[in-house]
C-alpha cells in the first residue's frame, strides 16, 4: 500500500497519534519548539523557554496538530477546494469552497489531509502563527519565542536546526506519495535535498515512522531505507 487508505477522517488521525504513537513510544515534546506536554495536551512551556506571542497568547496553553505540508499547499490542486462544488452548499443555499468542501466531496483530499506520516504536535499559537507559509532560510531574522528557534516573518518560517531534515522528509514523503498535487516547488527541493543531507534521519524519528506505519499500514518510502 502507498498512500494512506486508512482513515479519511482527520479528527480519527489526531486521535490515532495522540493514544497510540506519541503517548506509547515518544517523550511527548512539540515538534516545533520542543515544549513537554501532557496526556491532556497543556504544555509547559517553562520546559523549553517559550515566550507567548501576544496575537495568540490565549492558544498557547494547549497542542494542536500541525500539518508540516499545510493543507492549503495541497488543498489547491483539487476542484472543490478552488471552485467548490453543487454538493457544497450550507442550510441557507450559499455554496462554499476552499477547505470545508473538497473535505466533504473529494475522499483523495481526505485522504491527505488525514495522512498521520504529515501531522506532528505543536504549540496551538505556533500552528495558528506558522498559518500556511511555506519553510525558508530568512536572513536577519528577531527571535521572536524566547528560546524557541523558531522564526516567522514575510509569509516564511525558518525552523530550528535539529528538526529541518524531518520537515524535508516529510514535504518528500507527501510529494512523492501523492503526484500531482503541487507539493514541492522546485525554488524549495534544493532547500530541502540541503536540509535532509544536514539532518539525518534519527532514532526517534524512525521510531515514529514504524508506530505510523504500524497504524496507517502504508510504507513511507523515504525512511525505509534509513529505519531498516
Amino acid at each position: 500500500m502507498v498512500k494512506n487508505t486508512f482513515t479519511d477522517s482527520f479528527n480519527k488521525a489526531k486521535r490515532y497519534l495522540e493514544k497510540n504513537v506519541y503517548n506509547n513510544i515518544l517523550v511527548q515534546k512539540t515538534f516545533y519548539c520542543g515544549c513537554d506536554y501532557s496526556s491532556d495536551k497543556y504544555v509547559d512551556k517553562e520546559s523549553c523557554g517559550f515566550q507567548d506571542n501576544w496575537k495568540y497568547i490565549s492558544r498557547s496553553e494547549k497542542i494542536e496538530w500541525e500539518h508540516v505540508v499545510p493543507a492549503h499547499a495541497f488543498g489547491q490542486s483539487f476542484t472543490e477546494w478552488r471552485d467548490g462544488s453543487s454538493e457544497c452548499v450550507d442550510s441557507k443555499g450559499k455554496t462554499f469552497s476552499w477547505r470545508n468542501c473538497a473535505s466533504k466531496v473529494n475522499m483523495e483530499y481526505r485522504y491527505m489531509e488525514s495522512d498521520m506520516y504529515n501531522l506532528v504536535p505543536s504549540v496551538w499559537s505556533i500552528n495558528a502563527l506558522r498559518s500556511n507559509y511555506s519553510f525558508a532560510m530568512i536572513q536577519w531574522e528577531e527571535r521572536e519565542f524566547w528560546s524557541c528557534d523558531m522564526e516567522i516573518k514575510d509569509r516564511k518560517v525558518e525552523p530550528t536546526e535539529n528538526i529541518r531534515g524531518d520537515i524535508a522528509r516529510i514535504y518528500m514523503y507527501m510529494d512523492i506519495t501523492y503526484p500531482g498535487k503541487g507539493i514541492i516547488s522546485s525554488k524549495n527541493k534544493s532547500l530541502f535535498d540541503v536540509w535532509n543531507r544536514e539532518d539525518p534521519v534519527s532514532e526517534e524519528e524512525c521510531n515514529r515512522y514504524g508506530k505510523i506505519k504500524e497504524i496507517q499500514g502504508n510504507e513511507n518510502i523515504i525512511l525505509k531505507s534509513n529505519c531498516s
